[in-house]
């Protein structure tokens, strides 16, 4: 029996002559807020747990009811496989990827990874693509030069290499993907070319400036970072350790400098007022206020990462306490 013909090809090896590209759609059915719920769990710690940790762990998660996990890649797992092994070890739950570099693997390693885990797991992968950022790159040997251009032509040759050599069973629907944009030109590509955006490190005014970029009908996912404490001197603290290490980069100097902060805001791991809006501190009703406030500037979702005082620890004992106050969102 022949497989569902479609966008990816009919799905067999052979002669036949391949299906030609087709535009994106507008929409797509994998899309949309009810799908993935307005709060996720957004964490980089699962490269420090071993394989039966992650899987005990994401499988918590889906059993207190956070509809998505978002986990990204950086000199850990491969993050396809770290998606897989989530997949594979629970049965409601979305998975993310929050990024995957796309210099990292050629397009059609990117388009296969994609479509065999949409095929296997229906309705339940989210690819997020960036282009991450020069000192990452510099650690695989791949050359950083103009991120919107390496973008624009890896997404196109990601299309047609999907269309055109990706021979195993491909899914019924065609999987959603979102790209890592900050700038309102990434942002612009992101509403062109994909089904929205995942963006990182940014204040709810810039989540009301990509929505206006993006339009109605894209996807829109601001990470939010947390520390779950009253103490405002040991959170703030805590908080520094995460500042100090992206106030390093410029993608994300430059486009805080958009909404107002100074190098003065930058110095020393960060100002308090930088701080407490990327990173604000509390119970789970000031996280709850601060969800509602990206929620009320056009996010459909806000992918929450909540930050923990042991360096590789995985914050479980705080998403089971934050669970009750965010899943009532």
């Amino acid at each position: 029996m022949r497989a569902r013909p479609g966008r990816y090809g009919d799905g067999v090896s052979g002669s036949e002559e391949p299906a030609q590209p087709t535009a994106r759609p507008a929409a797509r059915p994998l899309v949309d807020g009810a799908a993935l719920g307005q709060v996720g769990v957004w964490s980089g710690q699962f490269d420090f747990s071993p394989a039966g940790v992650v899987r005990e762990a994401v499988a918590e998660l889906d059993e207190l009811g956070y509809p998505t996990v978002w986990t990204g890649e950086v000199k850990g797992r491969e993050v396809l496989v770290t998606a897989g092994m989530m997949l594979a070890a629970t049965a409601r739950i979305t998975v993310a990827t929050g990024i995957a570099q796309i210099l990292a693997r050629n397009p059609l390693t990117m388009a296969a990874g994609q479509l065999a885990l949409a095929e296997a797991f229906p309705g339940r992968f989210v690819l997020g693509l960036g282009v991450s950022h020069a000192e990452l790159m510099q650690i695989r040997g791949v050359p950083y030069t103009k991120p919107l251009g390496q973008m624009s032509a890896y997404l196109a040759e990601m299309d047609r290499m999907a269309t055109e050599q990706y021979r195993a069973v491909p899914p019924l629907v065609e999987p959603p993907r979102v790209l890592a944009a900050l700038g309102p030109k990434m942002l612009e590509l992101a509403r062109d070319r994909a089904d929205g955006a995942h963006t990182y490190f940014v204040p709810p005014e810039h989540t009301a400036a990509a929505r206006k970029t993006l339009g109605s009908g894209k996807l829109l996912v601001p990470e939010q970072a947390f520390v779950l404490d009253t103490d405002t001197e040991r959170a703030r603290e805590l908080a520094r350790r995460h500042t100090g290490s992206y106030l390093r980069l410029p993608n994300y100097t430059n486009n805080l400098r958009r909404y107002g902060y100074t190098d003065d805001d930058f110095a020393n791991a960060g100002s308090d007022r930088l701080v407490d809006m990327i990173v604000p501190h509390g119970g789970p009703e000031v996280l709850a206020a601060r969800i509602a406030e990206h929620l009320d500037a056009g996010a459909d979702q806000v992918a929450i990462q909540v930050l923990d005082y042991d360096r590789r620890g995985l914050p479980r004992r705080q998403w089971r306490e934050l669970a009750p106050a965010l899943l009532a969102l």
